[in-house]
């Protein structure tokens, strides 16, 4: 039997015996997808605070401007209190920073720092390559083809849910759409990841 890439020796592409073939099962194979994706890239982000929460939320610091924490909960759906705590461990790992907004006071930016810009350029690579040997099967035009489609697909799906795919600087009131846990996370449920790796 064929193993699937990034999946370990364990994982296979047929059916056990008795088992039907569910890969023709769009849910199925999401989730078929989402756990080798979590076991190619949960190596590259074990030093990370949090784990691919903590790169996740990296990512949205240093491409976005300067969003604040309740923006960030909402854009990354991780419940406030998680959120706080986060952070906490980014700012510690020098990776943020929480500086004052000079258009209102009583509001925080979160901020990378420059360590922080130059750990998630090297995580981007760390995981792009990952990504690229779990697509070793698919041809570069079919990865781009893959990886648009999954993109567009994921901001259809999020629109009408506050907060996500939505992070306003000056917000104030992002509703945390659902706590899902990220892909690479420990526990099932996956969203979608924002590396912005080369390529």
């Amino acid at each position: 039997m064929r193993s699937i890439p990034g999946t370990g020796s364990g994982a296979q592409t047929t059916p056990a015996a008795g088992c039907p073939d569910l890969t023709e099962d769009f849910g199925f194979s999401l989730m078929a997808v989402a756990h080798a994706y979590r076991t190619a890239v949960s190596p590259v982000l074990a030093g990370v605070a949090r784990g691919a929460r903590g790169f996740q939320t990296l990512a949205a610091v240093v491409e976005g401007d300067g969003p604040n924490q309740i923006a960030l909960a909402g854009y990354l759906r991780i419940d406030r209190t998680v959120m706080t705590y986060l952070l906490d461990d980014l700012v510690a790992a020098g990776l943020v920073e929480r500086r004052l907004d000079p258009a209102d006071r009583r509001r925080r930016r979160i901020v990378a720092t420059p360590l922080g810009v130059e750990t998630l350029r090297d995580l981007q690579r760390q995981v792009r390559a990952a990504e690229d040997a779990l697509l070793s099967v698919l041809d570069e035009d079919e990865r781009a083809v893959l990886r648009s489609l999954l993109a567009r697909l994921a901001r259809t799906v999020a629109e009408g849910e506050p907060g996500v795919l939505s992070c306003d600087v000056g917000a104030d009131s992002c509703e945390v759409g659902t706590d899902s846990c990220d892909v690479g996370a420990n526990s099932g449920d996956a969203t979608v990841s924002p590396g912005r790796g080369p390529g």
